[in-house]
């Protein structure tokens, strides 16, 4: 079972997603979305507005950036902008992408994340939360303890797992041997 936690930015300036599965595995990163939006910035500054080839253009970036490779991605953007000859203000989109994708780089390990399954943009977590928890836990006059929250939502993160047939047996069999410690399930003899 998967269950994420994610704990929200508490300085602005540093809005990295802290997402930690369990207790074993904990990776900082900055949302996708957030990265791809300073692509575009320098994109424009590269291409003339509503050019098609920005589509690719970014594109290939974006892809570079969640390969983890956001070094090289960025070294890209810099001599491409010196190869356009942009100066001042032309280069404004591609010095903040640049120094976005080099100052952020330990927060862009996309790469890891998905290597690991586990969801690259802040806003699927969100969601997940919302339904895991919001959806059951917000409802009008309810009173939760944390025993009865962490045993309503293991139970919820389960079904949407589309573990439950497995959990199911599993708890069965769990309570019948706390139940009854030294037989076996299903193996009784009758004798007369």
């Amino acid at each position: 079972m998967l269950l994420f936690d994610t704990q929200p930015p508490t300085d602005p300036e540093r809005d990295e997603t802290v997402l930690t599965c369990g207790n074993t595995q904990t990776l900082k990163f900055k949302s996708i979305v957030q990265g791809i939006e300073y692509i575009w910035k320098a994109a424009w500054s590269l291409h003339a507005a509503g050019d098609p080839a920005a589509e690719d253009w970014v594109a290939v970036k974006a892809l570079a950036v969640l390969a983890g490779d956001s070094a090289r991605a960025a070294a890209q953007i810099s001599a491409e902008a010196d190869a356009a000859g942009l100066t001042g203000t032309q280069r404004t989109g591609t010095d903040a992408c640049v120094r976005y994708l080099t100052s952020k780089d330990e927060y862009l390990r996309y790469d890891q994340a998905l290597t690991a399954g586990w969801p690259i943009a802040t806003g699927v977590i969100e969601g997940a939360c919302r339904h895991l928890i919001g959806d059951r836990l917000d409802i009008t006059g309810a009173r939760w303890g944390l025993p009865g929250a962490e045993a309503i939502l293991t139970l919820r993160a389960v079904i949407a797992n589309g573990d439950y047939d497995d959990y199911w047996r599993y708890h069965l069999a769990r309570e019948h041997q706390r139940l009854y410690p030294g037989t076996a399930q299903g193996q009784y003899t009758l004798s007369a």
